[in-house]
């Protein structure tokens, strides 16, 4: 009993006298005994910074209610407001970007835990993100010069391993990158909570006039080693899950995984940049069909939104309290007209097609949604699912039409409120 006297009272003395001694002998990477509960939930990060943990986040959008201090989110369309980013014919992926910006963010809105920012729109940053590089830029030049000496020393003596394999990415020029890094220092000093970058992506070939060979969605968020980089990925798994329920995931190499981890993107924290957790969605690849019409791409970009948005939900557990009748936009839809291959009804072959997913019959058998996405065009996708779903119901006579006895069970199950 004496020995054990003797051990509690070295514990308390050495935790008194210790603990200063801690924190100004052990190199940064290393977490200070004050903060290790804080940090329980980001325990495969090695930098030290103040990170935005799982825990802490959601304990906030539960009291918000009562304390009136929201979630702040930071949307990142991407690009820049004049140029920048692919391009597809008349398509521009920077105005594309706006466009799903402007869902996302109200959505986001209309709901009372979150306070929303908006880096630009199609014409000009956002005032107070303007403001903070015309006044800080050489601070931003120091902040990110700062950022790679650390991140240089943390690898040189081993605490970080740098990892070069992935997906190649364009290097951006020299003011871009500096303003990505610029709204990285702005929301870490703005106490931005979490951060969603918005992109759509292509693929370099020879034609540039014609569609690539990969289609799909992908979701990137920081390595493992770096601070923002546990929360970031439960929140992208949140929203991979919701995403990939109606859209078909990237069947790029390594993007095929759906959520890819990233130490070089400056917009998830390039350098360990980022105190918030941040997510890079490309929505899909620029040349796909739903994006080349432009009043579906406008119907799907509002939908991906809408999807994102339950997915943040989720996180945060209340993704069951939107109240509307479907975890899509594109339902529930009444079918009055009979419907063929040369319809032109946009909204009634979105319908059907999401209809058809839904009865699992969409893609049809051997096709993959990479090759059958939710395009508003009654191909061969769509009439082969469609005959499989009349099969299955006994509808006969409606071949490569939804006719009326294919019309009464579609709006029997899809034209009304199910919730």
């Amino acid at each position: 009993m004496k020995h054990y006297k003797h051990i509690i009272i070295a514990v308390f003395t050495f935790s008194i006298l210790g603990t200063p001694w801690l924190i100004n002998t052990f190199p940064k990477s290393i977490y200070y005994i004050d903060n290790v509960f804080s940090y329980a939930n980001n325990l495969g990060a090695v930098f030290l910074r103040e990170a935005v943990t799982i825990i802490g986040l959601k304990d906030k959008y539960n009291k918000v209610d009562a304390t009136q201090v929201k979630i702040r989110v930071l949307i990142v369309p991407g690009h820049e407001p004049d140029f920048g980013g692919t391009e597809f014919g008349d398509l521009k992926e920077r105005e594309m970007t706006v466009e799903i910006s402007k869902y996302l963010e109200g959505f986001l809105r209309d709901n009372s835990h979150y306070e929303v920012f908006v880096s630009r729109d199609s014409e000009a940053w956002n005032a107070s993100i303007k403001s903070y590089f015309d006044n800080n830029w050489e601070l931003i030049k120091s902040f990110v010069k700062d950022s790679k000496s650390e991140m240089l020393r943390l690898v040189n003596n081993g605490s970080v391993t740098k990892v070069t394999e992935g997906v190649i990415h364009n290097n951006a020029p020299t003011n871009v990158a500096l303003r990505l890094y610029g709204i990285n220092k702005w929301a870490n000093e703005n106490k931005i909570d979490m951060i969603v970058h918005l992109h759509f992506n292509d693929y370099p070939r020879q034609n540039l006039s014609i569609a690539g060979r990969y289609s799909g969605f992908s979701i990137y968020v920081p390595e493992k080693q770096y601070s923002n980089s546990t929360t970031a990925k439960a929140i992208a798994d949140s929203i991979f899950k919701r995403l990939s329920k109606y859209n078909a995931v990237s069947d790029l190499p390594v993007e095929d995984s759906g959520v890819v981890e990233e130490q070089e993107l400056i917009a998830i924290g390039s350098y360990n940049t980022l105190d918030a957790p941040s997510v890079l969605i490309e929505y899909g690849y620029i040349y796909e069909a739903q994006f080349v019409d432009k009043y579906v791409r406008s119907t799907n970009l509002k939908d991906l939104a809408f999807q994102t948005y339950l997915g943040i939900q989720d996180f945060f557990g209340a993704g069951n309290d939107v109240s509307l009748a479907y975890d899509t936009l594109m339902l529930p839809y009444e079918w009055k007209d009979n419907m063929t291959k040369d319809s032109k009804d946009k909204d009634a072959v979105l319908a059907l097609q999401t209809a058809l997913l839904l009865e699992h019959v969409y893609p049809p058998e051997n096709k993959t949604r990479n090759e059958c996405p939710r395009s508003g065009r009654f191909g061969p996708c769509t009439s082969t699912a469609l005959a499989e779903f009349q099969r299955k119901n006994g509808i006969k006579n409606e071949s490569e039409k939804v006719g009326e006895e294919t019309k009464k069970i579609l709006n029997g199950k899809y034209s009304v409120q199910i919730r």
